[in-house]
């Protein structure tokens, strides 16, 4: 009785055949080592990049001679805390921290408001000439100050809000609200319209749809308008200096013009002020985070 011998596939001559060793899949998501010191490395060297300016502006700060700019190595050996003390004892800023609040958060609220509503509005009515309204806010931002400021100045003139908390109030709003408005329209347009039919099944009015239903589900969204208006209320020089006379209701941005004159110039002083007045800027970020980078991207999704 013959036998056949059947020759395994990888046998060789004089050797044992040796099973191939399966290789080892890299689980998902898991990145090799000289990835992660790759991308560690950017992330390092991106965060010294951003924070340098911050670090080198309080490192400044801590001067005591106007001209100690131009000799940074000096400042380590005489470093003090007269600058902030000169700041807060012997200038405005308190009154400028007022009138910076009083301008910024009513500018805040009162476009939030005018944005979220106008945002709803052409979301989810479809009246006559919609489409056309946004895109007459949009118009509106292609005129540049220089344009507006002669008109703005004389309708402020008319009105007796020269010089006031409201006039400053209601220019900054008709330079927030039309990007806001755009920005909030795209947000609920992310948001199901059936949460809209469901309130009105319930017997909401449709303000009531949108103040009860609507707003808690768009807090990423008016999270950003806020942090926008914030900001352009609270760096916005070209109007601030032309529509406010007196130096007690000078904003932080006038105000540190004051330490700036023809022939001199207190950077000292100037970088005391610049770091005392990132605090409420930190402060409102702080608060508005958790919901800040979730409404920069949801609002691009749809629309």
């Amino acid at each position: 009785m013959s036998t056949t011998t059947v020759d395994t596939p990888g046998a060789v001559a004089g050797q044992d055949s040796v099973p191939a060793q399966p290789r080892t899949a890299r689980p998902r998501g898991e990145t090799g080592r000289a990835t992660r010191l790759a991308s560690h490395g950017i992330l390092i060297v991106a965060s010294l990049v951003a924070l340098f300016p911050v670090a080198w502006l309080v490192f400044l700060s801590l001067g005591p001679d106007k001209d100690d700019y131009l000799h940074p190595g000096r400042i380590w050996g005489k470093m003090t805390l007269d600058n902030y003390t000169f700041v807060l004892e012997h200038t405005k800023f308190f009154d400028w921290l007022l009138t910076t609040m009083i301008v910024t958060l009513g500018t805040t609220a009162i476009g939030v408001i005018i944005s979220a509503t106008t945002g709803y509005a052409v979301s989810r009515m479809r009246f006559p000439g919609y489409k056309k309204f946004m895109w007459v806010l949009l118009i509106t931002q292609m005129f540049p100050v220089a344009v507006l400021m002669v008109p703005m100045y004389q309708i402020l003139s008319d009105l007796q809000l020269i010089d006031t908390y409201p006039g400053l109030v209601l220019v900054y709003c008709t330079t927030v609200v039309p990007y806001c408005a755009w920005l909030m329209k795209g947000y609920f347009d992310t948001i199901p319209f059936e949460i809209d039919e469901a309130g009105r099944v319930d017997g909401l009015t449709p303000f009531g749809t949108f103040a009860r239903l609507i707003l808690p589900l768009a807090k990423p969204g008016l999270a950003v308008a806020a942090f926008y208006s914030f900001l352009t209320a609270f760096g916005e020089v070209a109007f601030a200096s032309t529509f406010m006379l007196s130096d007690t209701k000078y904003t932080f941005a006038v105000g540190l013009q004051t330490f700036v004159s023809e022939h001199d110039a207190q950077r000292n002083l100037m970088a005391a002020t610049a770091v005392l007045i990132a605090i409420p800027v930190s402060a409102f970020f702080y608060f508005v985070q958790k919901n800040l980078v979730t409404g920069l991207t949801a609002g691009g999704t749809k629309g």
